[in-house]
């Protein structure tokens, strides 16, 4: 947990806190100051730090609302000043407002990405019945949208002319561009790779998949979660609660015993005091946040102590497949040289065509000839098929052409293949993509193409499978690839084929069925899931700022493996609350009991909380530093 030490006013917190229990201890030791001194000194550190709390407590005094913990915290600190324990006055306020400012420390309001993210949308788009650009707000659905290469989709649609590769990863997750033509559908926020189109628009921009994944974002956002809930009904009935304890222990003794009022009224305050919640308030918020500290120090930057508790409660993890259990970056994993072709001649008149091009799959084709030793051939005439393939002429080979690309593609050049397509058709029952190559007289291999597991997925998904954890991928990529993913790291459940709200839905109906979901994602795509879920992870180094910004936690380094890390953390987090709180309530019920008994004293009952307190901070103050290993070997 880093202390927010260039906090001119958190710097004057602490001192103040310094102060007052040395102030304490040198009381308890039998030394105090004069009243002309101790008053004014010991005001000025009420004031100093509990300014905005008894002013919260006089307004709740005035609107008797007597459910406030600061009303609390006012009678309590005006009581102990009539009682002249001034001492023990400044002690209360001060190690309230400390536990009030450390629930605050390591949570800082980003800078709305949502709103950078609306501002970089095309606001205007080109529309042919016009043959001029106007606002996508007036456009209405039916209207004809051209869109050159590399501009972004302004609006939802449906391709009436051109051909096209579409980078559709801001909403579907999807790291290669898909091919679209005529009659294929296109999402506003997507960006158009290559060749010119025209499209059909099918629904007015408030309506499009862009702007639902922003308002379900949006709206996901201001749900209180349980901790706050709880939290409120507390407040609501502690408070209540102790100033009726109050005043029956001064009313019964004094009107119905007829015992001296001087002594219950005194009892009276020394339960006020010793009743607020400091030792309580102050054991959650520190454990919560050393906590943090440690899973900052491991590369996960945790937005708020609820997600840390809801992390411990989960039942179900979902996860993105792109860049979340997969790098993002397609890899060769199969070639497969056919009718006398060497490995070399394959994977070297491939990648020599294919240096010319800016598909991320070429880019793989032209590495996996890199990574095995060889020198890609040169070329020259190359030209791209769009959505089909590339043809180029080989300036190293016997045979000049080359023709890469779709089965369909090569076909429409090559004489049949059944075994290509046979190979082409297993490539596919596996969730990779089939890159058919010919030289001009028939087809000489296939290469096969997917998107690469990361080392530690596999390891992170069975990790929260024994933490008992039933996990789910979600992704927008075809069946094929879900189901192998899915096979490959032994995950419990795929979804494919999902768009944005579509994610968000699923999330919504495991809820409901099984529990609190954390969602792990990485794009706007992610977005809503990551909302409304219960925890939001987002893998922070490759994610959009967008899903950042949704997201509850943010995975700096993107270990997948961090996870059940976070997750063991937060139940040994719970655990220490837990005993934090028994600890707490156990000391000021002796000292509630010996007050109703009337042998309660302010100075034992003040040194009694202010020892627990200390107590609580250093025990919660441990789990800062605990080990990673001791923390993966716990449940």
């Amino acid at each position: 947990m880093k202390l927010p030490l260039k906090d001119r006013k958190f710097l004057i917190l602490l001192a103040c806190v310094v102060i007052a229990l040395v102030l304490e201890i040198l009381s308890l030791a039998g030394f105090r100051l004069p009243d002309l001194m101790a008053i004014p000194l010991y005001l000025g550190l009420i004031v100093l730090t509990g300014y905005t709390v008894l002013k919260k407590g006089v307004r709740a005094a005035l609107n008797l609302n007597f459910k406030s913990i600061n009303l609390l915290m006012l009678i309590a600190v005006a009581g102990a000043f009539y009682l002249g324990q001034y001492t023990e006055a400044a002690v209360v306020i001060v190690l309230y407002v400390l536990g009030e400012r450390l629930e605050d420390i390591g949570i800082e309001n980003s800078k709305s990405a949502l709103s950078t993210l609306v501002s970089r949308a095309p606001k205007t788009a080109f529309v042919v019945s016009t043959t001029r650009t106007e606002p996508i707000d007036r456009i209405p659905v039916g209207s004809i949208i051209r869109v050159k290469p590399g501009e972004m989709i302004p609006m939802d649609g449906r391709i009436l002319f051109g051909e096209t590769a579409i980078d559709e990863s801001a909403i579907t997750g999807e790291p290669i561009p898909r091919d679209k033509r005529a009659g294929d559908t296109v999402f506003a926020g997507t960006l158009n790779k290559f060749g010119a189109i025209e499209f059909e628009t099918t629904h007015l921009s408030k309506d499009t998949t862009f702007s639902k994944i922003i308002r379900l974002t949006f709206e996901s956002s201001v749900h209180k979660s349980d901790t706050q809930k709880f939290i409120e009904r507390f407040s609501g009935i502690y408070t209540p609660s102790i100033l009726i304890a109050a005043i029956l222990l001064f009313l019964i003794p004094v009107f119905l015993l007829h015992q001296s009022p001087d002594r219950w009224l005194e009892q009276s305050i020394t339960l006020l005091v010793i009743a607020c919640p400091c030792a309580l308030v102050i054991s959650t918020p520190v454990a919560i946040y050393a906590a943090i500290g440690n899973a900052s120090a491991r590369g996960a930057v945790i937005k708020g102590g609820k997600y840390l508790e809801a992390l411990a409660r989960a039942k179900v993890i979902a996860l993105d497949k792109t860049r979340t259990i997969t790098s993002g970056n397609p890899i060769v994993t199969d070639v497969v040289p056919l009718h006398d072709t060497t490995h070399e001649e394959l994977l070297a008149c491939a990648s020599g065509a294919e240096l010319l091009s800016e598909h991320p799959l070429a880019k793989a084709i032209v590495q996996a000839c890199l990574q095995a030793g060889y020198e890609p051939h040169a070329a020259e005439s190359y030209m791209t098929h769009i959505g089909k393939g590339a043809t180029a002429k080989c300036l190293v080979c016997e045979d000049e052409t080359i023709c890469i690309g779709k089965l369909e593609f090569i076909h429409e050049r090559e004489s049949p293949d059944p075994e290509a397509a046979a190979i082409v058709e297993i490539l596919s029952d596996q969730g990779k993509t089939g890159v058919v190559v010919s030289f001009g007289k028939g087809i000489a291999g296939v290469l096969g193409l997917m998107d690469e597991i990361k080392p530690d997925s596999v390891e992170a998904i069975h990790a929260l499978q024994q933490l008992g954890l039933h996990t789910v991928m979600l992704t927008g990529d075809h069946n094929n690839a879900g189901k192998y993913v899915g096979s490959k790291t032994g995950i419990d459940e795929v979804f494919s084929n999902l768009l944005p709200d579509e994610k968000a839905l699923i999330i919504n109906s495991l809820q409901s069925k099984r529990g609190a979901v954390v969602m792990v994602g990485d794009g706007i795509n992610d977005a809503p899931a990551l909302a409304c879920s219960e925890v939001g992870i987002a893998m922070a180094a490759a994610g959009s700022d967008t899903a950042i910004e949704t997201a509850n936690i943010a995975l700096m380094n993107d270990k997948l493996s961090l996870i059940p890390f976070l997750i063991r953390l937060g139940r040994i987090t719970i655990r220490r609350i837990r005993t934090n709180t028994i600890l707490a309530i156990g000391v000021k019920l002796v000292f509630i009991l010996l007050a109703f008994m009337g042998y309660s004293h302010l100075v034992l009952a003040i040194m009694a909380d202010v020892g627990v307190t200390l107590m609580v901070i250093l025990m919660s103050l441990r789990l800062m530093h605990i080990p990673y290993e001791k923390v993966m070997q716990t449940v």
